[in-house]
């Protein structure tokens, strides 16, 4: 086995352990937060989802300073760098600033549609927004430095810091909004650790930067990163301003098994990036493709294998104290299996766009587009279905465009590896 394989298994062995336990923390946080009142737990979800969701203008970031990371060569390269990151950290502060302010302004509706009780729980969402347009610019730089101890530090601290603040504020009668504070101090325990882990890389002098060029790769890289983030995240906002009461609480519940096959293999294709972009700028060939390629594919495959064969195991963890939660198991296969052609998907986006090709982009974007057009298309037909049949719906509305997506992926793939000059 070649020194450059047994590194990639090394190091995506320690981000997947990583990625494991900060998932225990998260997962441990749910076991946590589901002794609150059922429709509270249902707004902590879905504000968690909305939360992420909020990424999606940075969402690219994160892969565009693993790229820039691991594309330094000289001395002039690190000092561009270094005055990109800070200039868009000072950037992504004053977006954030406007984001807070247009979700003050709506907060009527979005109280409203998402059934939010406690505005202040609203109120901690937008402040954690700080966090997730921050978290890709020092995760990229990380990750492109081939930082992986760091990197998967960082997920743990998230993890846990959000734990064992969730479990105070729970623990002392708190409902959403408590919750959504104790995520809000894990994030802010984290990128601290994130920042001072990259202090080297983010100050110093800077240099000139060519911001065309670096925008001509910011928008490909957010069209393709938050098409999906898209795919993953949006089918809870839906679910939850669609359907009446607690009905969705079945829903979210059986998301989340699916949502954590996906975050199990996502630690490969993080390994894979920065080997890809650094083998394509110094024009030498790697197979870090392939081992990442066929590592997710076990991965999700095992995974959804699993969750068809004990459905329920997982929700009775999950949800021990709350068996009315178990029924949800007759969705968990749907969801393994829909998400596994996300997960291929995923690793083949990261390969293509490590690569500088960003041809995929456009239609990831357009996918994601219809996703969203055909499940607000649904909405009336599933209002008039059984709930777990309109639920099957969404995840097979789930499945079909994540094909789409794989399908797109495959052949763009299969087109730059014909072109000359690929390594």
């Amino acid at each position: 086995m070649s020194t450059s394989r047994n590194t990639f298994i090394r190091q995506g062995g320690w981000m997947v352990m990583a990625t494991v336990l900060s998932g225990a923390f998260m997962f441990a946080v749910n076991l946590v937060a589901n002794r609150m009142e059922t429709a509270e737990w249902a707004v902590f979800r879905t504000l968690l989802t909305a939360y992420m969701l909020m990424s999606f203008p940075t969402v690219g970031l994160q892969v565009i300073f693993t790229q820039q990371t691991a594309a330094v060569v000289t001395e002039r390269d690190r000092r561009s760098l270094a005055a990109t990151a800070r200039s868009i950290l000072c950037a992504t502060f004053f977006l954030w600033v406007g984001m807070v302010a247009v979700v003050s302004l709506a907060s009527g509706p979005i109280i409203a549609a998402l059934k939010i009780t406690n505005t202040a729980a609203l109120g901690w969402m937008a402040l954690l927004g700080l966090s997730t347009l921050w978290f890709p610019v020092l995760r990229g730089l990380l990750q492109g430095a081939q930082n992986f101890a760091g990197l998967g530090w960082v997920a743990i601290i998230d993890g846990f810091g959000r734990f064992l603040v969730v479990f105070a504020v729970v623990s002392l009668g708190g409902q959403s909004a408590g919750a959504m504070a104790g995520a809000v101090a894990g994030q802010a325990i984290a990128i601290g650790f994130a920042f001072w882990m990259t202090r080297g890389l983010w100050t110093g002098s800077g240099e000139s930067i060519e911001w065309r060029s670096w925008l001509g790769r910011a928008v490909p890289f957010t069209l393709a990163y938050t098409s999906m983030l898209v795919m993953t995240s949006i089918d809870v906002l839906f679910v939850q301003s669609v359907f009446a009461g607690k009905d969705g609480q079945y829903y979210l519940a059986a998301q989340i098994i699916g949502v954590a096959v996906v975050m199990l293999t996502t630690p490969l294709a993080a390994v894979m990036f920065p080997k890809i972009a650094e083998s394509a700028a110094r024009r030498r060939g790697t197979d870090a493709l392939m081992v990442a390629l066929g590592a997710s594919a076990a991965i999700g495959g095992i995974a959804a294998l699993l969750c068809s064969l004990m459905p329920e195991l997982p929700l009775r963890i999950l949800f021990f104290r709350r068996p009315e939660f178990w029924k949800a198991a007759v969705l968990v296969p749907w969801f393994a299996w829909a998400l596994v052609p996300i997960i291929v998907t995923n690793v083949l986006v990261n390969n293509l766009m490590a690569r500088g090709d960003f041809g995929i982009a456009p239609w990831l974007a357009l996918l994601a587009s219809g996703y969203v057009a055909t499940l607000l298309l649904l909405r009336e037909r599933l209002l008039g279905m059984e709930l777990f049949s309109a639920f099957r719906m969404v995840i097979l509305t789930l499945a079909a465009f994540g094909l789409a997506m794989l399908v797109a992926a495959i052949i763009t793939t299969r087109g730059s590896a014909k072109q000359p000059g690929s390594p």
